[in-house]
This record gives structure tokens, C-alpha cells and sequence, in this order.
């Protein structure tokens, strides 16, 4: 057995991977950044290396110094998470050849599922139906332009090194296809070095349907059943759960033998998932079900599969990283209740999913019965804009799905986390969605019906009451007007806005300077009133502000130039993400202070837009 692990990683799942290996008594390296000198996986591994400075491709992205700290510290093995390294088949190779031990599948497996179009025809050979599309070498963009003419409208531009929903775009028009295929292109060439892009078929009513399997090296493969991920936003996964709504077990047989299939032609080891899109629009058919990608690593979304298994995905990861046969074979392994997923992420979605950074000074998550919080963070950590906004994973088991939804919603709700914004009302927003409480998701239902998931929330009268008098001083309010009722309204900033507050009651002996309220899995500040008060740039006086530091990618207007409400002005990559800022309100471009490639700090001002003459 491994005695020493090395995690090439950060965040939750680096500290997800730090637990088992203390309870199997395996002693842990952590390595970070700059900016991860405090992180919680630092705090919580028995020893920690610096490996350079804040972004990613000169730390956690540099193979040579995660082998270098393995070395230093006498670590055996190295455990990659997901995301970062953690499908480089170079790195695996150099970590074997250092004469270590990769935790994870052999290179040679990890080259031929890493590419999408060279995946997708190995596995039409080996028997697993795959999505129709285009998947040749001519990258030509007029030439791709007919291919995706012959497939027919709507198509997906996928980048073939992609994941995690990044490099992948729908195109709809085919007016929109050559812009749309640039855009896939940069975020593919600055994610993963490789601009290489397929073509596919876009399926109309998509769910997003993927398998757990699991290889050793004695040659035995299982599959640890299904999940749904269908929930998307953007292409990337919001909530995920397992089983499958209204898989029945003719077609769960068909695919789970298909995914297992696909990880024996790459003799498969470790853990892995193989990608489905089904074609939901006559409910889940095992002729309607096809091949997208297949991960190799593990996955975010793993705990859904724990949940209703049993199973220690990492502990099996380090059982057979270590040499050992699978701990379970197939008939041994079966399918307990219902396990949901929702991804917390520090962003606003009211203002268009901005990421949100800053201080967590207050971080509080609650773990309802059947309920298990996985995070890299803590209160007064810092949530920076250099990597994945996710802070948390909430994760909700029951005896049916009802309860494991109504169990995930219940801790959302609970959930208070300030000043950084997060995405916890919206998640819950989804959760209540008829089509999300019937198990009819399709991959294009927030697509659909953001808007109103989307909706800025806002504390309810009685929140608001229950906070303003807990800043009232009990004499003025108990006095306020001689045998009058003991009702008034007076103002207040809530995050910075003036408001009417009614009050109630006597109010406090020793009244609160501000007051957070927390409701809904939301949280504001309410402040006192003062007539000078300034909040910052006013909400329409039409200067559009950097929401975090980042790099300007593409500028779509000029000086002078006339706009339209939502018009798109420039393309802001941060985070891992492009951001497209639009117009507030039909206007003139009075201001522009930013050209592509620049580096842009929180707050900059980089367009003001004047609003049109009545």
C-alpha cells in the first residue's frame, strides 16, 4: 500500500483526497501557490511545498515542479484530482518515469480518450454508438463551416482537448458560426493549448447521462452505475445526481455494458466516466444513447455515486494505484437510494454569473441529515480570481429522489456566505423548477428559463424588520410618538441601496452598527441611511467596470460608437472563463479604455456608455 501521496492539486478536492488518505492512514503533501499559502489544503496536509507564484500555468500547471516536490519530500505516488494535470498523459509518463507512482490510468489510455474526434472513432470501433459529426483534420473554418451545413442546424463546436464545458459553443444560425467557432477556438487554445475543434450533430431535447467505471490491473472492470448531470449552464454541470430520472433496467444494462466496453478497449485502469447524450424527447432509449467523451480521472461530481454505492472512489483509486484488485466486483455493487449534487460557486448570477472574489468573513454551510458539504475553503479564507470560482460542493442523499431534493434545498437555504456573492438562491431557484421536481431536465432548460432562476433575490419584509430593529435604539423607538401605534418606516442601505425598512417593536438596548440578513441561502447588509452615502458608481450612469482582474480578449466597439441594450462591448477572460460585458441601456460609447490583450484590474473602468437623447 502507498504510505506517501503527493496531490497535484487545490481546493476541495484536494482536501476531499486528503481525508481518506489520513483514515487509511497514508501521510499527505500538499503543494501551492501564492496564493494558496493559507488555503485549507495547505492547513490540513501533514506537509506543504511552494511551487510558485498565483497563476496556474506557473505553478499547479508546471509538471516539473510537482515531481520535484514529490521528490523532496519522499512522496511514493501522486494523485492529480481533476482539472489542472490531472489528464496530461506527459505528466503521467514523467511522473512513471521518475519512478514514481501515478495515481491514475496509463498514459497510453489517457492519449487515446483524450482526444475527442480520435475517442469517438475508437470507440465506433469498438461497438459504442457514437453522436454523428464531423471529426477530421481540416480545420479550415469556411470548410468546417459546410461541414456543420451537411450535419444541420443546431450544431456543437467542441474543442477535441476540452472539458469541464470550456472550448465548446452551440451555434444555432449559421450566421453566428464563424464567430462562434473563433471564440471556441481561443478559450481551447488558452485552456488547453490545442485549438483542434470537432463538429457534431446538436441533439434537441439532450440529457447528459454518464457512468462511473473502474479498472485494475488484473484486468477487471466494473461500472458503478449511472449519474445525470443534464442541469447545465453554459455547457458546465450545476446539478448532478444519481441515479438517472426514468432509467429503467433494460436500458441502464445497455449502457452501463457499453461504458464498460469503452474502458476495456483502452484497458482502463483507475477511475473514470464515460460521457452519454441521450435523446430524451421519447424518454431514455438504449438506441437513442450515444458516446460524447469518456474523463479520465476522477470526477467532480463522484460524491453522487458514493452516496448510493457505498464506495470510497479515492480509496479505491489508492487501493489499485497500490496494486490491489478491485475491492467489489459487478454483482457485488447496487444502487441504495438517490444522491444529489448542487455546485456552489462564489459568483452572482444576477449579474451574469461574474465571478465574485474577496474575504469569505463569513462562511457558514450546514449538513443536514443525509447531507455531506465537501470544500476547500473556510471563514476568512480568500476566494481569488485566479482559478475556479467553485468554493463547495453540497451533496444530499434520501431514500427517493423527493427526499434527497427537498434535503438539498434545505441546506442551501441554510447556507450564509458574505460579502462574496454566491450562486446558492439560483441553485435553489433550479431545485424547485417543475421540470427539474418531474425529472424531465434537459440540458437546455436554464437556457430556457434562466431568467427567472437568474432573478436577483431579496430579503423578505419581516428579514428586513427583524434587522432594522436590532439597530434601533430602544428609546427612540419605544418613544417615537406619544399614544401612537408603535409603527414607522425609516431608510437604510441594503448592499449599498437605499431602501424603506418598516419597524416594529421597542427596538435594542445596545443597537448593531449594521446588521447581515440571511435568508434563503442569500445574505445582505443593512446599513444605516445617511444622506451622503456613497455606494460607488450610481446603477445607471452607464460606467461599466471590471468585476475582477482579468485580461481584455476581444473589444467590439469604438469611441463614438451608438449601442443598444445588451449589446455585447468586450470579452473579459477570468477565472478560467470568458465574460462578455454588455450595455446597460441604449446609449452613445462616450469612454473606451480598453484594447485586446491588456491586463485589467477589479474595478477599472473600461467603457462608459451615455444614455441616448429622448
Amino acid at each position: 500500500m502507498i504510505t506517501s501521496l503527493l496531490i497535484a492539486n487545490r481546493g476541495e478536492i484536494a482536501c476531499r483526497i486528503i481525508r481518506t488518505a489520513r483514515e487509511m492512514g497514508i501521510r499527505t503533501v500538499a503543494v501551492y501557490s501564492d496564493a494558496d499559502a493559507k488555503a485549507l489544503h495547505v492547513r490540513q496536509a501533514d506537509e506543504a511545498v511552494h511551487i510558485g507564484p498565483s497563476p496556474a500555468r506557473e505553478s499547479y500547471l508546471v509538471g516539473e515542479k510537482i515531481i520535484a516536490a514529490a521528490k523532496a519530500t519522499g512522496a511514493e505516488a501522486i494523485h492529480p484530482g481533476y482539472g489542472f494535470l490531472s489528464e496530461n498523459a506527459a505528466l503521467a509518463q514523467a511522473v512513471i518515469d521518475a519512478g514514481l507512482i501515478w495515481v491514475g490510468p496509463d498514459p497510453s489510455s489517457i492519449t487515446a480518450m483524450g482526444v475527442k474526434d480520435a475517442a469517438k472513432k475508437l470507440m465506433a470501433e469498438a461497438g459504442v454508438p457514437v453522436t454523428p459529426g464531423y471529426m477530421g483534420e481540416n480545420q479550415d473554418p469556411a470548410f468546417l463551416a459546410e461541414q456543420a451545413a451537411e450535419i444541420g442546424y443546431p450544431v456543437l463546436i467542441k474543442a477535441v482537448a476540452g472539458g469541464g464545458g470550456k472550448g465548446m459553443r452551440k451555434v444555432d444560425d449559421p450566421a453566428d458560426f464563424i464567430d462562434a467557432l473563433a471564440s471556441c477556438q481561443r478559450e481551447a487554445a488558452a485552456s488547453f493549448g490545442n485549438d483542434h475543434v470537432l463538429i457534431e450533430k446538436y441533439i434537441l431535447t439532450p440529457r447528459h447521462i454518464e457512468v462511473q467505471v473502474f479498472g485494475d490491473t488484473h484486468g477487471n472492470v466494473v461500472h458503478l452505475f449511472e449519474r445525470d448531470c443534464s442541469l447545465q449552464r453554459r455547457h458546465q454541470k450545476v446539478i448532478e445526481e444519481a441515479p438517472a430520472p426514468g432509467m429503467d433496467e433494460i436500458t441502464r444494462e445497455a449502457l452501463c455494458a457499453a461504458a464498460v466496453r469503452a474502458a476495456q478497449a483502452v484497458d482502463y485502469v483507475g477511475a473514470g466516466t464515460i460521457e452519454f447524450i441521450a435523446d430524451a424527447s421519447e424518454g431514455l432509449r438504449a438506441d437513442r444513447i450515444w458516446f460524447m467523451e469518456m474523463n479520465t480521472r476522477l470526477q467532480v461530481e463522484h460524491p453522487v455515486t458514493e452516496e448510493i454505492t457505498g464506495v470510497d472512489l479515492v480509496e479505491w483509486q489508492l487501493r489499485v494505484a497500490s496494486g490491489e484488485p478491485l475491492p467489489l466486483r459487478q454483482g457485488e455493487l447496487s444502487i441504495d437510494g438517490w444522491a444529489m449534487e448542487a455546485r456552489l460557486y462564489a459568483e452572482d448570477p444576477a449579474k451574469g454569473f461574474l465571478p465574485s472574489i474577496g474575504t469569505l468573513e463569513l462562511f457558514q454551510l450546514s449538513e443536514a441529515d443525509g447531507g455531506r458539504i465537501d470544500t476547500g475553503v473556510y471563514e476568512g479564507a480568500e476566494v481569488s480570481p485566479f482559478y475556479d470560482p467553485m468554493i463547495a460542493k453540497v451533496i444530499a442523499y434520501g431514500e427517493d429522489r423527493e427526499e434527497a431534493r427537498l434535503t438539498l434545498s434545505e441546506m442551501l437555504e441554510d447556507c450564509a456566505i458574505w460579502p462574496v456573492k454566491t450562486n446558492s438562491a439560483f441553485l435553489i431557484n433550479a431545485l424547485d423548477h417543475p421540470d427539474f421536481i418531474a425529472g424531465t431536465v434537459d440540458t437546455g432548460l436554464i437556457g430556457r428559463d434562466g431568467d427567472a432562476m437568474t432573478a436577483e433575490p431579496v430579503p423578505s419584509e419581516q428579514a428586513l424588520t427583524n434587522a432594522a430593529m436590532a439597530m434601533m435604539p430602544r428609546s427612540l423607538q419605544s418613544g417615537f410618538r406619544l399614544n401612537a401605534p408603535d409603527v414607522r418606516s425609516a431608510s437604510f442601505l441594503l448592499d449599498g441601496k437605499r431602501i424603506e425598512v418598516e419597524l416594529h417593536g421597542p427596538g435594542a438596548e445596545q443597537p448593531a452598527p449594521a446588521m447581515l440578513v440571511a435568508e434563503g441561502g442569500s445574505v445582505w447588509q443593512l446599513a444605516p441611511w445617511r444622506a451622503n452615502a456613497s455606494a460607488g458608481a450610481a446603477a445607471g450612469d452607464g460606467a461599466i467596470l471590471s468585476p475582477m482582474p482579468g485580461k481584455v480578449i476581444a473589444v467590439e466597439v469604438a469611441a463614438g460608437d451608438k449601442v443598444t441594450k445588451g449589446q455585447k462591448l468586450l470579452t473579459l477572460e477570468a477565472m478560467k472563463m470568458e465574460h462578455s460585458l454588455t450595455a446597460p441601456f441604449d446609449g452613445v460609447v462616450a469612454e473606451l479604455n480598453a484594447k485586446p490583450g491588456a491586463q485589467v484590474q477589479v474595478e477599472a473602468l473600461l467603457v462608459r456608455i451615455e444614455a441616448a437623447s429622448e
